[in-house]
Order: C-alpha cells, then structure tokens, then sequence
C-alpha cells in the first residue's frame, strides 16, 4: 500500500536528484574532460566523437526537464539508452562494482532503476506543467 500524502516528495525527491546526477555529468565532459576531450574518449572506444556532443545535450535537456518537471516520464526514459551505453561502452567489462578500476556497472545500473522508478511514479504534483494548471 503507498502512502498518498508522502508519494508526491518522493516524486519530488527522484526527480531534482536524478536532474543533479544528470547536471553533474554533463558538467564533468563540458568543464573536466572538455567537449573535445570527450569526443576523443568516444573515438577511442570506436564511437564517433560526434556522439560525445549529442550525450552532452541529451544529458543538459534531460537535467533542465526532469528539474522543471517537464514530460518527466518521457525524458526519465529517455535517460536510459545514455547509461546503457555508458554499461556497454566503458563500466560493464570492468564487473560489478563501481569501485573497480574504470568504475563497474553497478552505479549506472541503479541510475537506470531510478529513472525507469520515476517514469512509473510520474512527475508530481510539485512539477512545473502541474503548476500551470
């Protein structure tokens, strides 16, 4: 049974900390790694560099949309294919465990569970189109 009058933080809650996550890695490839130096990473595991800018948009435009609370259940979604990659890409070869060298799956993986979460909980009544209404 859930609990109706603290579902809506929870929705809340899911949402500004997976928009932060979001916010936190496109900053790491925008001012640590640099746009440049991320599409070189991309190119040296055999995807195009190019696909190192798109990453970054999708990740700043999903950060602001599940922040705001705008199509939150879209953009949760559509949050996952840039983790699986990031599995299948870089931390799936390194096991399990995020400690490992290159970082294992286990954090992407609960990101993942997080943003499918949060596409079944909603947005929330505290989201922005919810408050225009």
């Amino acid at each position: 049974m859930s609990d109706v009058r603290t579902a809506p933080y929870a929705a809340l809650l899911l949402r500004i900390s997976l928009s932060i996550l979001f916010f936190a890695h496109a900053g790491l490839k925008l001012f640590v790694f640099t746009p440049a130096g991320t599409a070189q990473f991309f190119e040296s595991l055999g995807l195009p560099g190019a696909l190192a800018y798109i990453t970054i948009a999708w990740e700043i435009i999903t950060a602001v949309a599940l922040l705001l609370g705008i199509w939150a259940r879209i953009f949760a979604i559509a949050g996952v294919p840039i983790l699986l990659g990031a599995i299948f890409t870089v931390h799936g070869a390194a096991g399990f465990f995020f400690t490992n060298p290159n970082g294992g799956w286990e954090y992407p993986a609960l990101w993942i569970v997080a943003l499918i979460a949060l596409a079944l909980i909603g947005d929330g009544p505290y989201a922005l189109k919810r408050l225009a209404r």
